[in-house]
């Protein structure tokens, strides 16, 4: 079994972009090897050009305790490592 670290990355595809308001962007991505699809609803619209079919990457964190049934903080990255949003799942 393979252990995920917090400073591993997963390439993600954008599958959809919403404008959610002047300084948001909702972002789905889907990762490229399992399929499994992530939402970001609160990603900075300022400076953030990336377009569907483009590439971002998220890293995942495992929560200390479970919140119901979440259990792991999901982050979105862009090639330059730079975090853009997290959710939790």
């Amino acid at each position: 079994m393979t252990t995920i670290k917090e400073n591993d990355r997963f390439e993600c595809k954008v599958v959809n972009i919403i404008d959610n308001l002047k300084q948001w962007k909702g972002v789905t991505v889907e990762d490229v090897n399992s399929g499994g699809r992530v939402y970001f609803a609160k990603v900075k619209a300022e400076g953030f050009n990336v377009n569907i079919g483009d590439s971002l990457f998220i890293g995942v964190k495992e929560l200390p305790y479970g919140l119901e049934e979440m259990s792991m903080e999901v982050h979105l990255y862009d090639e330059d490592d730079n975090e853009l949003d997290w959710t939790i799942l």
